[in-house]
């Protein structure tokens, strides 16, 4: 399945779509339950006019991969180098400039061979820009494509260079997106303790908020360290809000290969702390799930994961997994627990069905236990509930549409 551009996705999505800021609303099922507008949405990198005269005789910074194109698929490197900015040091994150590095895997430094700029890798041991790399700079540009989940570490990588920006006295301007899962909040917050790279703020795992407005809540909630700010300017998209669908123009990653990816990511990638396959070494990436393991009584879809361009060595290689093809399951409003629930209790290995990865990923130890004893979905969501309505009001003070 293609990414659908963002032009024919209103006809495709506005059935399904149920990304409001409260996901106990039902999903929508007429037109006169949406708002469109009759333009097409504008990101904050094709709203230039806002930005260029801030970069005008400045040594620029930008920390970008494939995403980061305007609505023409042009890149926005090459757009600022067009209109002649002194770009000097591409940073890239989790799955390098050209997002074709697998989840995990270490991207070195390097050159684009197209501009010859030099490109810094801000993934593995060097998360947050050193002072030597940003020598030079006057001001940092931010363009990444996020998909609104807490572990999808995009917006990671926005808190480390926001940090190393305060800390060089460097401005920042994040040209903004929108969130592909628009407002769903939804998800256990996470806990300080289990704080780290797939998770490092107090947020539930999907925040409702595009990676502006994150920037923004990162900064008034003084969340770097030694609670230092930013000077940060977030370039708005134009024509958004949060209840319209967006489908992107490109993939986000390697295994997000489509829409229909990108909504079941939160609630799939919870299986990434199992022993549990996402469909990793398949066409249907995060789309699918299965395992050797489960019980082919109760789960009729049967697939074999093999090295592709996404995964080198995916979990069950060459094993044939039984498991739930979801390619075609209606547009999520909130986070799904059901599958996460009947694989572990169909699996013929409830020992090892859990990892410590999966607390990272949870943010919390109490959604494994809560499992392991039989709560049902219903309470295990009641759990949650109090902390979604206080994060709901903080989070209203950094939207921006």
């Amino acid at each position: 399945m293609k990414l659908i551009k963002r032009g024919l996705v209103f006809t495709f999505s506005i059935f399904y779509i149920g990304t409001y800021c409260n996901t106990t609303i039902p999903i929508l099922d007429s037109k006169k339950d949406f708002e469109i507008s009759n333009r097409p949405i504008k990101t904050g990198a094709d709203n230039y006019e806002s930005y260029l005269p801030l970069l005008k005789d400045k040594k620029v910074g930008i920390v970008t991969n494939q995403t980061g194109i305007l609505s023409d698929q042009t890149h926005v490197v090459d757009f600022l180098l067009s209109k002649k900015i002194n770009v000097r040091t591409i940073f890239a994150p989790e799955h390098g400039f050209r997002g074709t590095a697998d989840a995990g895997e270490h991207v070195v430094d390097g050159k684009d061979p197209k501009t010859g700029l030099s490109i810094i890798s801000l993934y593995g041991d060097n998360k947050k820009p050193k002072k030597e790399q940003l020598a030079g700079i006057d001001v940092m540009v931010f363009d990444l494509q996020d998909v609104g989940a807490r572990f999808y570490t995009y917006i990671s990588s926005l808190h480390y260079v926001m940090e190393a920006c305060a800390e060089n006295g460097i401005p920042l301007i994040i040209l903004d997106r929108p969130n592909p899962n628009g407002c769903i909040i939804d998800g256990p917050l996470l806990e300080k303790e289990f704080t780290s790279f797939v998770g490092m703020h107090p947020i539930p795992l999907l925040h409702g908020m595009t990676i502006g407005e994150y920037g923004k809540m990162i900064n008034g909630q003084k969340w770097l360290k030694n609670a230092a700010q930013c000077k940060l300017t977030v370039i708005p998209c134009v024509d958004y809000k949060h209840n319209m669908p967006y489908s992107l123009l490109v993939k986000p990653s390697p295994n997000l290969p489509n829409d229909q990816s990108i909504n079941l990511y939160a609630s799939l990638c919870f299986f990434e702390g199992t022993n549990v396959s996402v469909g990793r070494g398949t066409e249907k990436q995060f789309q699918i799930y299965g395992s050797p393991f489960l019980d082919k009584k109760s789960f009729d879809f049967i697939f074999t994961p093999k090295p592709n361009f996404g995964a080198k060595d995916p979990m069950h290689n060459g094993k044939l997994c039984f498991g739930e093809d979801l390619s075609s399951y209606k547009r999520l409003n909130k986070l799904e627990l059901k599958w996460l629930i009947k694989a572990y209790q169909n699996t013929a290995d409830k020992k090892n069905f859990f990892n410590a990865f999966f607390t990272k990923l949870a943010g919390t130890k109490k959604l494994q236990t809560q499992i392991e004893n039989g709560v049902s979905e219903s309470k295990i969501r009641q759990s949650w509930q109090k902390d979604l309505n206080s994060f709901k009001k903080m989070r209203s003070n950094y939207l921006l549409y």
